[in-house]
């Protein structure tokens, strides 16, 4: 979801025509907006009538302090010029001593506290809606993008003392004291001062662009096009993965640590998404997978829900799979979150504009539930297979709850004394710990009068070193045999250490070989047919 910044709007036109003080000398932006929802009953515009009201001088120094920013830089142009142009507004304007008029103006001194003031105080009393209040309860969106609910008497509960005050540019509307800024579970996350280095984490991947398509043109000068009203988009990469929680229309729940919480969790996973120094941009690589780990599963669309005190899904679920397959846990459901030990166990609940947020004194989950998953490399997904020698082989498939997705792979040696060799490739290793496990099926899976010979073979791991170095390990030059009467689980490696992540990379540098290894003699004792389940890497918590 890309959320667009309703303050470039504002000032696109006016910069584009070299305006600084007067906002009536760019005629194409006036006539752009002019009559927009302008109320008529009033030759006054609003900052005129701001002015004339001693009880709102509080709040027309503010405006007239605070800067209008575009594409994250100060404009020369001030809140009060705008309200005095041709553009309209519907502004609620908090009385004298209801808020702290000195430190607003402290902040405005500063590029950053001019844009804290803009955002969270300017931006929450302005709209581009002209809207009088009525009996009847309605909605209206602030510059924030956030919308207030509005009656007669009220704005978002704050008592009115002065309403549908008409001017030539819009509607004023005087409040008892200042509307409430509401965080949506966004700003939550980045903004709560508990919440920084959740915030720091996330706000890296923020990025904007110009947005021709959405734009007003004004034609081209010199062969360069103008526009008289630039739409900025303002959007969050990471948010494209995990859950659009800045969206204001839409509602999700979230669950986070706070700074110590947040702290203890990133320590531990950075340390699987080390990679190795031959992957370009490694380090702002490993900074992305370790924030996505931790907050992947933290956010939940309210839409997928079914029933919150049973369970929740986080946003991967529905693009991953629904429902246990041939035995394998399911990622991304959390059972009873409210109950003791569930996710949202103790944790406290914090109102937002488009949610709820739940924060907690550590992050309320394992690894194993999140980003230290199992991995499978299917026997009869061929496109894995990265080297054969001296076989064939063929994909079969039963149906029964021990063969892992119903199917499995033949291997037939070429000759009946050839020793047989295939390399699987195994995606999304982290920079872990894992058993690395071959399953081997008896062949009474699919024959009554099954041959009851084991094989033999021999087991090696390809991959790489913290140098991006090629190495192997012969698992011990351990000679292999697995149980021809059962589901064979054969731990070929145990606790093996990969000391480079291969997450999410296309370069795929770790596989595992597997080599008969019968000698002539030994024919009559072993089998050189083996029916190879899946290569499963089982992992280890560092």
């Amino acid at each position: 979801m890309i959320t667009k910044s309703i303050k470039y709007f504002l000032l696109a036109g006016m910069v584009s025509c070299g305006i600084v003080a007067s906002l009536t000398s760019c005629s194409e932006w006036d006539d752009h907006y002019e009559g927009n929802g302008s109320a008529a009953g009033s030759d006054q515009t609003l900052w005129q009538q701001l002015k004339q009201n001693p009880q709102l001088s509080d709040f027309c120094q503010v405006l007239e302090q605070t800067k209008v920013f575009r594409m994250h830089k100060k404009t020369p142009v001030s809140y009060a010029q705008l309200l005095d142009g041709g553009q309209s507004f519907t502004v609620v304007a908090p009385l004298n001593g209801t808020f702290n008029r000195d430190s607003l103006l402290e902040l405005v001194k500063t590029n950053q506290g001019d844009s804290v003031v803009e955002k969270f105080f300017v931006f929450n009393h302005l709209s581009r809606q002209a809207s009088s209040l009525k009996d009847v309860e309605q909605r209206m969106l602030m510059l924030n993008s956030k919308h207030v609910t509005t009656k007669t008497g009220s704005i978002e509960d704050v008592a009115v003392t002065a309403s549908n005050l008409h001017a030539k540019n819009g509607v004023l509307h005087i409040t008892e004291r200042p509307l409430p800024y509401k965080y949506n579970l966004y700003e939550a996350l980045c903004d709560m001062p508990d919440m920084k280095p959740v915030g720091l984490s996330l706000r890296q991947y923020e990025q904007d662009y110009f947005s021709a398509d959405e734009s007003v043109s004004s034609g081209i000068v010199e062969g360069v096009p103008v526009y008289v009203d630039s739409v900025i988009i303002e959007y969050n990469r990471m948010l494209q993965a995990i859950g659009l929680i800045n969206n204001e229309d839409s509602a999700y729940w979230a669950v986070a640590p706070s700074a110590q919480g947040w702290q203890q969790a990133w320590d531990e996973a950075t340390k699987y998404f080390v990679y190795d120094e031959k992957v370009l941009k490694r380090d702002s690589i490993q900074h992305y997978w370790t924030t996505r780990a931790l907050l992947e599963d933290a956010i939940f669309n309210m839409t997928d829900q079914h029933n919150t005190q049973d369970s929740l899904v986080s946003v991967p679920y529905l693009s991953w799979r629904k429902g246990y397959v041939s035995g394998k846990p399911v990622f991304h459901v959390f059972k009873e979150p409210f109950a003791p030990g569930g996710i949202l166990y103790g944790a406290e609940p914090v109102s937002c504009s488009n949610g709820m947020f739940y924060k907690t004194d550590a992050w309320p989950f394992t690894p194993a539930q999140t980003y230290l998953k199992e991995l499978w490399s299917e026997g009869e997904a061929t496109w894995l297979i990265t080297s054969e020698n001296d076989c064939s082989y063929n994909t079969r498939r039963e149906i029964a709850d021990s063969i892992s997705e119903n199917a499995y792979l033949q291997i037939l040696p070429s000759t009946g004394t050839s020793n047989w060799s295939l390399t699987f490739r195994v995606n999304n290793t982290l920079s872990g710990d894992y058993d690395i496990c071959a399953i081997i099926l008896p062949k009474a899976v699919s024959n009554t009068n099954p041959d009851l010979r084991p094989c033999k073979f021999k087991a090696f791991v390809n991959y790489v070193d913290e140098k991006g170095k090629e190495k192997t390990f012969d698992c011990g030059d351990q000679q292999f045999q697995n149980n021809p009467e059962k589901v064979d689980t054969i731990v070929l490696a145990e606790a093996f250490h990969f000391p480079a992540c291969n997450y999410d990379q296309q370069d795929i540098k770790v596989s595992v070989k597997l080599q008969c290894s019968i000698l002539a003699r030994e024919t009559s004792r072993f089998a050189r047919e083996m029916y190879l389940d899946c290569i499963y890497l089982r992992p280890r918590r560092n």
